[in-house]
């Protein structure tokens, strides 16, 4: 096929041997399946951002850092040059987000270079070598439901255990390939330490995919992991192969309101029979 413009150089440079053909266009990229030498890949080409439906949103970029002081205080005026460098550090989330993840064990795709704006990356594939489908394609049975449920949780552990949050994850950004679920699109991930909204974003993720399977297996719509995952880690338990139980108890035990006002009481006087001293002095 004629060579996206995008694409070319990459082409000029011998990173890409052949664009083979499109496989996908969504709402933030497109993706072409390449060769690059012996092995068939594929390259995620980033719209621009006014040609992408999904919107930067401070929810996502909250916490994330920028190379220098000039970058950020061009990208918080919006200007020309800190709009480009706002579409660059979007880009450079995922590509960072990818390489922490499969180093962690994450199923991700694992990638190989980014140039010009284009991710080089796996081609994650089916038994037959095909292209593997998105997970939102496929009809499953109760038990590949729950395998696949089960699975994820456990990607989704690991990521945490990395310090990642998908943030936008759903049966529209797995792949099926041969060996099991892949998680991909990964510009909006968040990093759980440095993010206030990254408890809810997991919970929310983790929701997607009770809400997804339990099509299949109706009782994962009552499971918890999203609280009881988040519960452990933030009390510095959670480890990738931590055994789940799907369930979260709540405190429902009363504020005790005496006790507050009481200790607020003697702070008070504390600090009143220190200004006395003082000025006694």
């Amino acid at each position: 096929m004629k060579i996206p413009k995008r694409l070319a150089p990459l082409v000029e440079d011998g990173l890409v041997d052949e664009v083979i053909r499109q496989l996908m266009s969504g709402k933030e990229a497109m993706v072409f399946v390449v060769r690059c030498g012996e092995e068939v890949r594929c390259a995620k080409v980033y719209k621009e951002a006014n040609k992408r439906s999904f919107r930067q949103s401070v929810d996502y970029t909250e916490g994330r850092k920028v190379k220098n002081s000039r970058q950020a205080r061009a990208m918080e005026k919006g200007s020309k040059y800190g709009r480009k460098a706002q579409e660059e550090a979007w880009q450079s989330a995922e590509v960072d987000a990818l390489y922490r993840l499969a180093a962690a064990g994450v199923r991700v795709p694992r990638p190989y270079n980014f140039h010009e704006g284009v991710l080089l990356m796996e081609l994650v594939t089916d038994d037959s070598g095909n292209a593997a489908p998105r997970l939102n394609d496929l009809v499953l049975t109760e038990e590949r439901a729950r395998e696949y449920h089960h699975a994820l949780i456990q990607q989704v552990v690991r990521m945490l255990c990395a310090g990642v949050v998908h943030g936008d994850l759903s049966e529209y950004n797995i792949l099926v390939g041969s060996e099991g679920p892949v998680i991909i699109d990964l510009p909006q991930a968040v990093d759980a330490a440095g993010n206030n909204h990254a408890s809810s974003m997991l919970d929310r993720d983790v929701t997607n995919l009770a809400n997804y399977f339990g099509q299949f297996a109706a009782d994962l719509r009552a499971t918890d992991y999203g609280k009881e995952i988040w519960s452990l880690y933030e009390s510095g338990e959670l480890h990738a192969e931590v055994k789940l139980t799907g369930r979260f108890e709540r405190s429902v035990k009363p504020a005790d309101l005496v006790g507050v006002m009481r200790e607020i009481d003697d702070a008070r006087a504390a600090e009143e029979a220190r200004l006395a001293r003082i000025n006694g002095m």
